[in-house]
């Protein structure tokens, strides 16, 4: 069995943390990394770093947690056991469990989140939305730009989004012209709204991403005939578990480490209900 400290080198190399914004917080969080002794078997790879990923470690076995988003991103004065997140280290530690982030520099990534998304939604890749200026083969970056494989309305398209992500609570929600023909997408896993004006500016038919805010919604709506389609942001970053398991395979089948990698279904999306209201009469006053 490799030791932790290989397989979290191994991780570094696949998302190095200096690609990762400035503000983040990636790499590990948590493990005995200096220990020669601790070896990893099992890693359990997930989205998020609750409580419940933390139990599903335990209940599997696992050696070695990878997650998407960090634990603490903007610091903390306590890992007490009586607030959440100390509940979690505490578990870590006691269970000897190392815990591992690749956040925006899996983003980024080559193969990224944004790829496993467009993966996910039998989305052709032809290049990333944000392009990297440090990668002579323009292929990192934040975002990605796809092709279908044939045209679609809106409605179609949203169909097929919300049949090969994840389910979530809060499903699909798809704002544009419905006559719209939709043959190009940009993609972006997580929250995407802050990225409108390259979207705009690579010209495609729609873009799929998540957490979508009425303002930069509405206004994007009135500076294009782009098609939006809202995902949970759980439900966009989910793809990437599977695909970064894949990567970690490959690796270990490399070494001959003998990784056994596990992939959480637990839907840790914050939201856990959905209740349609009656659709509006435009004749009525608000």
């Amino acid at each position: 069995m490799p030791a932790l400290s290989e397989v979290l080198a191994a991780l570094d190399v696949l998302w190095p943390p200096e690609r990762a914004e400035q503000w983040d917080a990636v790499g590990t969080v948590c493990g005995d990394v200096g220990n020669p002794g601790a070896e990893v078997r099992r890693v359990l790879f997930a989205v998020d770093p609750v409580q419940e990923i933390v139990d599903e470690a335990v209940k599997l076995g696992a050696d070695l947690i990878v997650t998407h988003h960090p634990l603490y991103l903007r610091g903390t004065t306590t890992v007490a056991a009586d607030t959440f997140k100390g509940r979690v280290v505490h578990t870590l530690i006691k269970q000897d469990i190392a815990l591992h982030v690749a956040h925006t520099n899996a983003d980024r990534a080559d193969p990224g989140v944004s790829d496993a998304l467009a993966g996910a939604l039998g989305l052709r890749v032809t290049g990333p939305l944000v392009p990297d200026a440090s990668d002579p083969a323009g292929r990192r970056g934040l975002g990605r730009i796809c092709e279908l494989d044939a045209p679609q309305t809106p409605a179609a398209f949203a169909e097929r989004v919300a049949a090969r992500l994840p389910r979530t609570a809060q499903g699909i929600r798809v704002a544009g012209d419905p006559q719209r023909t939709i043959r190009t997408v940009a993609v972006c896993g997580g929250s995407g709204d802050s990225l409108f004006d390259e979207v705009r500016a690579a010209g495609v038919d729609a873009y799929v991403t998540a957490d979508l805010r009425h303002h930069p919604a509405s206004e994007a709506q009135r500076q294009s005939p782009l098609v939006l389609v809202d995902a949970a942001h759980w439900a966009t970053e989910w793809p990437w578990c599977e695909q970064a398991a894949a990567q970690l395979d490959a690796v270990s089948e490399r070494h001959g480490w003998g990784l056994r990698t596990h992939v959480s279904r637990t839907v840790t999306d914050p939201w856990t209900a959905h209740a349609a209201s009656p659709a509006p009469d435009p004749t009525d006053a608000p």
